[in-house]
């Protein structure tokens, strides 16, 4: 890895940005940042209820601040939120300086995992519908990524280490 590059995960809300991330962090023997969690922790609250309080322009405003500080910090394995990458200012940070992995899924799979959760605030009063209508918008962007990683029929040993041999012939 050089020494100004990370390795960055991006899709979908439920994509397992967080928990391959970690993983691969761990194997890597690198840092791991969630920018969702960092965000939580600056804030003192749940993203969802920044939502609910302070509307979504807010919460973009202060993920764009903390994920562009956070991605200056090498050698990292950083996780996005799902509509981090949907920035400019993040999205070309990220595809100039970072190695981007983004963790593709069958739409149906994500819907089920969406639908399943209740701490995704763009998902909670949105149809089915709606969502798969949010899931092929965004995958137009999350296509930009350096790697796509179709997930669909693989473990989550399989991913990570797909992205760590992808990694490793960089």
């Amino acid at each position: 890895m050089k020494s100004k590059e990370n390795l960055v995960f991006l899709g979908m809300m439920g994509s397992g940005k967080s928990s391959i991330g970690l993983l691969v962090a761990k194997k890597l023997k690198l840092n791991f940042i969630d920018t969702d969690n960092e965000i939580e922790k600056k804030l003192g609250t749940t993203i969802s209820k920044v939502f609910e309080d302070k509307g979504e322009d807010y919460f973009r405003k202060i993920e764009e601040k903390i994920t562009l500080k956070k991605l200056k910090l090498y050698p990292s394995v950083i996780s996005l939120g799902g509509g981090a990458f949907i920035n400019e200012n993040i999205r070309k940070v990220v595809l100039k300086s970072h190695i981007s992995f983004w963790l593709n899924w069958d739409n149906n799979i994500l819907l089920t995992r969406i639908k399943n959760s209740k701490k995704r605030p763009l998902a909670i009063n949105s149809s089915d519908n709606e969502i798969i209508d949010l899931i092929k918008k965004r995958s137009n962007i999350y296509a930009k990524a350096l790697f796509e990683i179709k997930c669909d029929n693989l473990t989550k040993n399989e991913v990570v280490n797909k992205i760590i041999k992808i990694y490793e012939s960089n």
